[in-house]
């Protein structure tokens, strides 16, 4: 274990900044699912089926604004870039808001058809109203995503993670208020808890635009910024690194995403179950994917220099250390099981499912840290376009048909839909594991 010691040293040090950035994600999503839970059953189960179609756009946009920190992040190496790495944001506040007007037309395409999906008739008076709110927030996330990866790619990470938790503090005080109409304001329920995700997402980027425009530390990129001019060339290298990248991670998340249609299938005590662990999910994945983010950090350095040896210790001691995290949260939630639903909703029914999901989850566990890995050291040495194959493959021709088959063909309704993660995920995680080390070595 020697020669990994300092990896560990090194991969904690990046990582954990980044995880404590996607702890402020995670509490607001506990915050959401938590009081509309205790605002009615019906509301959970509607912003489980809207919230789940959204998370596809919501990591798509994120993938793909991923493309412009190695693009930063080089030309941050080199001294008197600043201005340039200006001009690079611009083309890339572009790129961001074509690809939000994109992803508004194909939500837009799929709110007209939520009727067609097999919801419950009872929800989609709830789901519309919600599902337009989120719809509108789309520039305003892929804008502040922009900015967020050229501060990340000048070593600036602790600003974004400052407005991120201003943000999502400001989003849980706007759901109190706006879903229980407290202090005066209405009782909207749902439709209140659109409104302040709205809000505060209008808010996070209005406050990094103002800190760009204004503050000290960027006034050398904001002047290219503003000298600067949208080239081909940007536009082409951030499509070349975030459309393979967003592809990979929009399909993991359509796995899920389409799972909720089927969940809905059951019903909606089984919707607002799958919403709840959805949302407890999501504390593994931030965690895993923190570290991993790490890990390509890690590998690009050391591919920079051609040092396979390191990349390899790189990559692996990234993997021990997130299968820590798997083994920490599986237990975590073992033992809780039987008191998870309890915390979201009154509804016993709602509770007893989230019991049986613990299993499934616990089982995912491992394929989901091993994929967020070794997709993030792939990224690492700038092997991204395999992995939109093998993506497809888990989670598409693996994950999908075995949600079905254990869910309806097997008749194990909500448990056997979940039962398809583990296969989908370890499946993905195996592939691009393989496709690494035919990369590096043994």
């Amino acid at each position: 274990m020697k020669p990994y010691k300092e990896h560990y040293s090194a991969l904690i040090k990046l990582g954990l900044p980044i995880i404590v950035g996607q702890l402020g994600v995670i509490i607001v999503s506990f915050a959401d699912t938590f009081m509309v839970g205790q605002h009615g059953t019906e509301d959970l189960a509607a912003a489980s089926f809207v919230n789940n179609m959204f998370n596809l756009a919501i990591i798509f946009a994120t993938g793909f604004s991923y493309g412009l920190t190695p693009i930063v992040g080089r030309l941050f190496g080199a001294k008197g870039q600043k201005r340039e790495i200006g001009s690079v944001l611009r083309s890339a506040l572009l790129a961001n808001g074509a690809i939000a007007f994109l992803l508004m037309l194909l939500m837009g395409a799929l709110y007209l058809n939520i009727g067609n999906l097999g919801q419950p008739a009872e929800l989609l008076g709830l789901m519309r109203p919600y599902y337009l709110v989120l719809l509108l927030t789309m520039p305003f996330v892929m804008l502040f995503n922009a900015f967020k990866q050229f501060s990340d790619g000048i070593t600036d990470t602790r600003t974004p993670m400052w407005i991120l938790l201003f943000g999502n503090l400001l989003n849980i005080v706007g759901n109190y208020m706006l879903i229980f109409g407290k202090w005066g304001a209405p009782e909207l329920g749902l439709l209140g808890a659109g409104i302040s995700t709205l809000l505060s997402r209008m808010v996070m980027l209005a406050v990094f635009m103002l800190l760009f425009f204004h503050g000290k530390r960027y006034r050398e990129y904001a002047r290219g910024f503003m000298q600067g001019k949208v080239t081909k060339g940007n536009m082409r290298e951030l499509n070349r690194i975030g459309l393979p990248v967003a592809l990979q991670m929009g399909m993991e998340t359509a796995s899920f995403s389409l799972a909720t249609i089927m969940v809905g299938w059951i019903g909606t005590a089984a919707l607002a179950a799958h919403q709840i662990m959805c949302t407890v999910g999501q504390l593994g994945f931030m965690m895993y994917y923190g570290m991993a983010a790490a890990v390509a950090v890690r590998v690009s350095n050391f591919s920079g220099s051609g040092d396979k040896a390191d990349i390899r210790r790189a990559a692996n001691a990234g993997f021990h250390l997130t299968l820590l995290l798997a083994v920490a949260a599986s237990f975590a939630i073992y033992f809780m099981r039987r008191s998870i639903g309890g915390i979201f909703t009154d509804d016993a029914d709602v509770a007893l499912l989230v019991a049986q999901l613990a299993v499934p989850f616990i089982l995912y566990q491992f394929g989901d840290g091993l994929q967020c890995n070794f997709s993030n050291a792939l990224r690492g040495i700038a092997d991204v376009k395999p992995v939109m194959l093998y993506a497809f493959i888990a989670y598409f021709v693996i994950s999908l048909p075995a949600g079905y088959l254990f869910g309806f063909l097997f008749g194990w309704g909500l448990p056997g839909v979940w039962l398809s993660f583990p296969f989908g995920l370890t499946s993905a995680g195996v592939m691009f594991y393989l496709r690494f080390r035919s990369r590096v070595g043994d």
